[in-house]
C-alpha cells in the first residue's frame, strides 16, 4: 500500500509567543489557547485552517530546547515543514528502501487547551534524519477532531488553505532530489526557475537564493494561503493596519518583518 502525503503545517519559530500571536491575530487569524508542548519546555497557538495550519512557538519561560535555540540562533521566522501521512508503517518501508535510516513510529500528546484542560491531542510521528534546509516531520493525527474545531476555522481574513511553502536553497535540483526521496512525491519545474514537490494536497516549493535575499540560505521564506472572498477581508485588514505588505495581480503579500519571519502571501 502506498501512503498519502499531504501538506499539514508549518512551524513559526520566534523569541515570543505573545508578541507572535498579537501580530497574528491583527493579521486576522483566530488562535488556537496557548499551549504547552515537548514536555513543558515550548509553548505554542496555532491558526488552523481547513486545510492545514501554521504553528507559532518559542521557549517556555525557563524552558530550554536545543533545536529551538538552534533555529533562533540563525534568524527568527519558519523553520519545520509537517507533512501529514496516513500510513506510517508503510512510509517507514519506503525510506528503508529509499535509503533512510527509520527508528520507527513515536508517539506524542498534547494540551488542546491549558487551562480549561479536557482530552489530549495524540500524534504519531516517523523521525527522519535532519535536513539542512528546515525540519522536516513526518506526522499522523490520531485526533484530527481536537485539532480542527469547527469554531477554530473561521477567521476574519477569510484564510481557509495552506496552499504551499517556499524555500529559498543553493542547489534547487539537489534539494528536490533529496525532498522527493523523503517525501515519496515526484518533482516539477518552477515556474519560478526553480523545481517544486507536487503532494497530494499542497506544494514544496524550492527556488534559488535570489527568492530571498535577506535571509541566510537556506531558509523557508514564504507560504501561500488561499482565502475564500478574493482577498477582500486581507485588504481591509490591511488598509486599518499599519504593517508592511504589498499587492501584485490576485495576491496580497505580508513581508516579513509583519508576520514573525517569513512572508505570507494571501492568494485569492
Amino acid at each position: 500500500m502506498t501512503a498519502t502525503i499531504v501538506l499539514d503545517h508549518v512551524g513559526v519559530v520566534g523569541h515570543d509567543l505573545d508578541a507572535m500571536a498579537v501580530l497574528y491575530e491583527r493579521l486576522g487569524f483566530t488562535l488556537t489557547p496557548r499551549v504547552p508542548t515537548a514536555g513543558g519546555r515550548i509553548v505554542n497557538r496555532c491558526a488552523m485552517l481547513r486545510q492545514g495550519y501554521l504553528e507559532l512557538m518559542a521557549l517556555a519561560p525557563g524552558g530550554a530546547s536545543a533545536t529551538l535555540e538552534q533555529f533562533l540562533a540563525r534568524h527568527e521566522g519558519a523553520h519545520i515543514i509537517a507533512l501529514s501521512v496516513d500510513d506510517l508503517a508503510a512510509t517507514s518501508i519506503r525510506l528503508r528502501h529509499a535509503g533512510y535510516d527509520s527508528p520507527g513510529v513515536e508517539q506524542s500528546e498534547r494540551p488542546v487547551d491549558a487551562v480549561r484542560g479536557g482530552p489530549l491531542a495524540r500524534f504519531a510521528h516517523l523521525a527522519i534524519p535532519e535536513q539542512p534546509e528546515a525540519r522536516i516531520a513526518l506526522i499522523q493525527h490520531m485526533s484530527p477532531e481536537l485539532l480542527w474545531q469547527p469554531h477554530l476555522l473561521t477567521h476574519q481574513n477569510h484564510a481557509i488553505a495552506l496552499d504551499d511553502v517556499t524555500l529559498a536553497v543553493a542547489a534547487p535540483m539537489v534539494t528536490a532530489e533529496r525532498f522527493s526521496r523523503l517525501s515519496g512525491c515526484a518533482v516539477v519545474p518552477d515556474p519560478a526557475g526553480g523545481f517544486a514537490l507536487d503532494l497530494l494536497r499542497g506544494k514544496i516549493r524550492l527556488l534559488p537564493p535570489d527568492a530571498s535575499p535577506a535571509l541566510t540560505i537556506p531558509a523557508i521564506v514564504s507560504v501561500t494561503l488561499r482565502t475564500d472572498d478574493s482577498n477582500a477581508a486581507i485588504a481591509r485588514i490591511m488598509q486599518q493596519v499599519s504593517l508592511a505588505h504589498r499587492i501584485d495581480r490576485n495576491r496580497l503579500t505580508v513581508l516579513p518583518e509583519a508576520a514573525g519571519g517569513l512572508a505570507l502571501h494571501f492568494r485569492a
